[in-house]
Protein backbone atom coordinates (compact mmCIF):
# COMPACT_ATOMS: atom_id res chain seq x y z
CA UNK A 1 0.00 0.00 0.00
CA UNK A 2 1.37 3.39 -0.99
CA UNK A 3 0.30 6.50 0.91
CA UNK A 4 1.49 9.87 -0.32
CA UNK A 5 2.36 12.08 2.65
CA UNK A 6 0.90 15.07 0.80
CA UNK A 7 -2.62 13.74 1.32
CA UNK A 8 -2.76 13.94 5.15
CA UNK A 9 -0.77 17.18 5.12
CA UNK A 10 -3.17 18.68 2.58
CA UNK A 11 -6.22 17.58 4.56
CA UNK A 12 -4.79 18.94 7.81
CA UNK A 13 -3.85 22.34 6.41
CA UNK A 14 -7.12 22.64 4.49
CA UNK A 15 -9.23 21.92 7.57
CA UNK A 16 -7.25 24.14 9.93
CA UNK A 17 -7.08 26.90 7.32
CA UNK A 18 -10.83 26.78 6.77
CA UNK A 19 -11.45 26.98 10.54
CA UNK A 20 -9.06 29.91 11.01
CA UNK A 21 -10.42 31.74 7.94
CA UNK A 22 -13.96 31.22 9.20
CA UNK A 23 -12.96 32.61 12.57
CA UNK A 24 -11.34 35.56 10.81
CA UNK A 25 -14.52 36.29 8.88
CA UNK A 26 -16.67 36.21 12.02
CA UNK A 27 -14.30 38.51 13.97
CA UNK A 28 -13.48 41.08 11.29
CA UNK A 29 -14.92 44.02 13.25
CA UNK A 30 -13.30 43.11 16.57
CA UNK A 31 -10.73 45.21 18.38
CA UNK A 32 -7.90 42.82 17.46
CA UNK A 33 -8.07 43.84 13.79
CA UNK A 34 -8.46 47.56 14.38
CA UNK A 35 -4.82 48.58 15.04
CA UNK A 36 -3.59 47.29 11.69
CA UNK A 37 -6.86 47.13 9.79
CA UNK A 38 -5.99 43.62 8.64
CA UNK A 39 -7.96 40.53 9.64
CA UNK A 40 -4.83 38.44 10.22
CA UNK A 41 -6.80 35.27 11.00
CA UNK A 42 -8.60 35.55 7.69
CA UNK A 43 -5.38 36.15 5.76
CA UNK A 44 -3.43 33.28 7.31
CA UNK A 45 -6.44 30.99 7.19
CA UNK A 46 -6.65 31.55 3.44
CA UNK A 47 -2.89 31.01 3.08
CA UNK A 48 -3.13 27.70 4.96
CA UNK A 49 -6.17 26.68 2.92
CA UNK A 50 -4.32 27.44 -0.32
CA UNK A 51 -1.29 25.43 0.85
CA UNK A 52 -3.50 22.48 1.76
CA UNK A 53 -5.27 22.61 -1.60
CA UNK A 54 -1.89 22.73 -3.36
CA UNK A 55 -0.69 19.64 -1.47
CA UNK A 56 -3.86 17.76 -2.39
CA UNK A 57 -3.55 18.81 -6.04
CA UNK A 58 0.08 17.67 -6.15
CA UNK A 59 -0.84 14.31 -4.61
CA UNK A 60 -3.64 13.82 -7.15
CA UNK A 61 -1.28 14.72 -10.00
CA UNK A 62 1.35 12.24 -8.75
CA UNK A 63 -1.27 9.49 -8.43
CA UNK A 64 -2.45 10.08 -12.00
CA UNK A 65 1.15 10.02 -13.22
CA UNK A 66 1.89 6.76 -11.38
CA UNK A 67 -1.27 5.10 -12.77
CA UNK A 68 -0.31 6.19 -16.27
CA UNK A 69 3.24 4.86 -15.87
CA UNK A 70 1.97 1.57 -14.45
CA UNK A 71 -0.42 1.05 -17.35
CA UNK A 72 2.38 1.56 -19.90
CA UNK A 73 4.84 -0.89 -18.35
CA UNK A 74 5.08 -4.34 -19.92
CA UNK A 75 4.02 -7.27 -17.80
CA UNK A 76 6.88 -8.89 -15.85
CA UNK A 77 5.06 -12.19 -15.26
CA UNK A 78 6.10 -15.11 -17.42
CA UNK A 79 3.78 -17.92 -18.34
CA UNK A 80 6.00 -20.78 -17.68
Amino acid sequence: MHLDVRIPIGILFSLVGAIIAGYGVTTMGDAAARPTGIAINLVWGLVMLAFGATMLALAAHAARRMRKAASHQPSTHSSG
